[in-house]
């Protein structure tokens, strides 16, 4: 039995690392969660440690598969395949991958543990489906099938970017036009109201204390809290109690808490259907899919979900309990489990949370729009108005 050197997180956030002879990586997976610790990195004991350098872009790694695929199924041979693209990826370090792999082949290796040994590049999901693929004799089907998984994936994630980035900009550009104006402009204004000897409008005061807090050695200090409380977080994000409860909070956020549960239902579904399509056993495919959540929640459902179908139960009877799936994606489930075919309702579920996530994208981009209007309009009009108050009421006392 080979020996596997780990590195893994306890409950608490603390990290471990040791080494471990068992007969694959799903026992060792098994064996490390039975000690209540969650597995970050594996490898074989003795085995060439991956390249640490910069990950390669899942549009080259979309490309590699997909002209992969289609060089397998014409007959040739998968070496020579490789050969072939490795010459042709424009990426230096990923084409040396591809040469190192096609040698590693050639020297014995299978082609999934040629994968294997770069996981930066491969993920465990890649890897799994190649070796399926082997063994069934359909590798260039299982690489047709990696493709359109990545491919849904990117544009997934393509769709929730987008979606996100304009409202993020806008945002930051009216509080930069304010926070410019408020500096800037206001003490301009604030040397002409001096000379006027006339009381202020309440307003205009107010404007007047932002600006001066602004300017002092008060806003570094706010800058600095507001740091420190971002920095807090960030190490509190990366405990595993941390991680759970900030996922948790996010789910609860209105109107965005529904997205992320759709985005983390589509991509569970999708990476199993996937998975059990290509040949994979279900346990190791819930093993897959529960690394590849993007949502610790999910992640756990899908983890207690492994062990209660470890235990003889069906995949739906722990997620229903879980309650963090709609009644409909379990009783999919339950009806794809009963009639053989988990891995097209999976497909369904996927597809249809899938349409569901881009209407809701839509909506919410046709909705903010108008909210950053009124905001813009808000803070700069406010600014503008609390500027122009004094000088219209100096107006009215010079007319009487």
């Amino acid at each position: 039995m080979p020996t596997y050197t780990y590195v893994a997180r306890s409950r608490d956030g603390r990290k471990q690392s040791g080494a471990m002879t068992v007969e694959n990586r799903q026992a060792l997976n098994r064996a490390l969660r039975a000690r209540g610790m969650i597995v970050e990195s594996v490898q074989i004991k003795g085995a060439r440690r991956a390249s640490r350098g910069p990950r390669v872009k899942s549009a080259e790694l979309l490309v590699f598969t997909r002209q992969l695929s289609t060089i397998v199924s014409a007959g040739l041979p998968l070496l020579q395949g490789l050969d072939i693209l490795a010459e042709q990826i424009e990426d230096a370090r990923f084409a040396g991958v591809v040469q190192q792999i096609g040698r590693d082949v050639e020297g014995g290796d299978s082609f999934s543990d040629a994968l294997r040994k770069y996981p930066r590049v491969f993920s465990d999901l890649f890897v799994s489906m190649v070796r399926s693929g082997e063994a069934s004799g359909n590798l260039d089907g299982v690489l047709a099938e990696l493709a359109s998984y990545i491919e849904a994936m990117e544009e997934l994630k393509r769709r929730i970017k987008s979606a996100m980035m304009y409202p993020v900009v806008a945002f930051s550009m009216i509080l930069l036009i304010a926070a410019g104006l408020i500096v800037f402009v206001v003490p301009q204004f604030a040397e002409i109201f001096g000379s006027f000897g006339a009381e202020l409008p309440l307003p205009t005061r107010i404007l007047m204390q932002i600006s001066d807090t602004l300017r002092s050695i008060k806003a570094l200090l706010f800058v600095g809290i507001i740091a420190a409380i971002i920095f807090a977080i960030r190490v509190y994000g990366q405990t595993s109690v941390g991680k759970y409860n900030l996922d948790a909070l996010k789910l609860r956020l209105p109107v965005f808490g529904k997205l992320l549960r759709k985005v983390a239902i589509s991509r569970f579904t999708r990476t199993l259907s996937t998975l059990t399509r290509s040949g994979v056993a279900i346990l190791g495919a819930l093993e897959i899919a529960e690394r590849t959540a993007g949502n610790e929640v999910f992640a756990r459902t899908v983890r207690q979900a492994g062990d209660s179908v470890r235990q003889g139960e069906t995949l739906a009877e722990p997620l229903a309990r879980s309650g963090q799936y709609p009644a409909m994606v379990t009783r999919m489930i339950e009806v794809g489990e009963k009639t053989g075919a988990l891995d097209a309702m999976l497909a369904k579920i996927s597809d249809f949370y899938d349409s569901e996530v881009r209407a809701t994208i839509d909506g919410l981009t046709s909705l903010i729009e108008p909210i950053l209007i009124l905001f813009m309009g808000i803070v700069v009009g406010g600014i503008v108005i609390a500027l122009f108050m004094p000088i219209l009421q100096l107006s009215s006392l010079v007319g009487q």
